[in-house]
């Protein structure tokens, strides 16, 4: 019996330690399945270097949006109106500018005509004639001439038929020249005025935008840039309004200066067939004296 207790004894002492390893090599086991967990975060740990890349494309995409459209549709209402009066000048501008250019060509071309058609006659009268009905400023100084003429037949002095019918040919160019420059007045009203119009709704742009900047209390390019693009929209539209207009207005000034160049070329052509009238005139009376 004692021999028994003793054996079992011993089996007891020697089980104790087995148990003990196995239960170390047993409690890395959980260990082992909760292992995964950092290779599971691990993919989580990546997260925050895509949002960059979100981030980025939003970026983009807001980048994208900012076109003149966009822009405008965006702005404050002030700022609206501004850009769609420039955009009305501008318009108005070109719209002036082919006006302009096709009545200063047919007004040229109907002056050379009469000219040209003039430069081989004698008298007025021959004048008078060659032209026909025709309606130019060649026509209207003709005409000018011959009232002037029948007007003064009951006097002598030849030199007080000239100066009335020079006087009648500057109230024909005054005529002209109005004529001319219709339109060049708006020309430099829109090529002065417009880009300080545009500098109003870039201040008033700008203006909204530090507002919305101390409002969301941010400087963040994203916040900010929008709000100054659009102010600066407005400035660029000034812009292409004034700089056609200017560059119209000189040029319509140096046509308008030709054409009056020529206008008068014609004054000096019917004033020499005047003359020549009243040379006839007057040698046909002293003849007649003579006789």
């Amino acid at each position: 019996m004692i021999k028994f207790l003793l054996r079992a004894a011993c089996l007891i002492v020697l089980a104790t330690p087995l148990a003990a390893s196995a239960q170390t090599k047993a409690a890395p086991a959980p260990q082992t399945a909760e292992t995964p967990a950092p290779a599971m975060q691990t993919p989580a740990m990546q997260l925050p270097s895509a949002q960059p890349v979100d981030a980025q494309a939003s970026r983009s995409a807001g980048l994208r949006e900012l076109s003149p459209w966009s822009m405008f549709m965006s702005a404050d209402i002030l700022v609206k109106a501004v850009m769609v009066s420039l955009a009305f000048a501008s318009l108005l501008t070109w719209t002036i500018f082919l006006a302009k250019t096709l009545q200063l060509f047919m007004a040229r071309r109907r002056v050379k005509s009469g000219l040209a058609k003039i430069a081989s006659m004698r008298t007025l009268a021959e004048a008078h004639l060659a032209l026909g009905p025709a309606r130019n400023p060649v026509a209207s100084l003709l005409s000018a001439a011959i009232t002037e003429l029948r007007m003064s037949t009951d006097t002598l002095a030849e030199g007080g038929i000239k100066e009335r019918a020079e006087s009648r040919f500057t109230e024909i160019l005054r005529a002209e020249g109005r004529v001319a420059r219709i339109g060049m007045g708006l020309l430099a009203t829109i090529g002065s005025t417009s880009p300080f119009v545009g500098l109003f709704g870039t201040v008033w742009g700008i203006m909204n935008s530090f507002i919305g900047i101390s409002k969301a209390q941010t400087t963040n390019l994203a916040v900010v840039a929008p709000g100054i693009a659009e102010a600066l929209l407005a400035t660029a539209i000034g812009l292409v309004a004034a700089i056609p207009a200017v560059i119209f207005y000189n040029h319509f000034a140096r046509c308008s200066k030709g054409y009056l160049e020529l206008v008068s070329r014609a004054a000096g052509a019917v004033g020499r067939l005047l003359s020549r009238d009243l040379d006839r005139a007057s040698g046909g009376m002293l003849s007649r004296a003579a006789e």
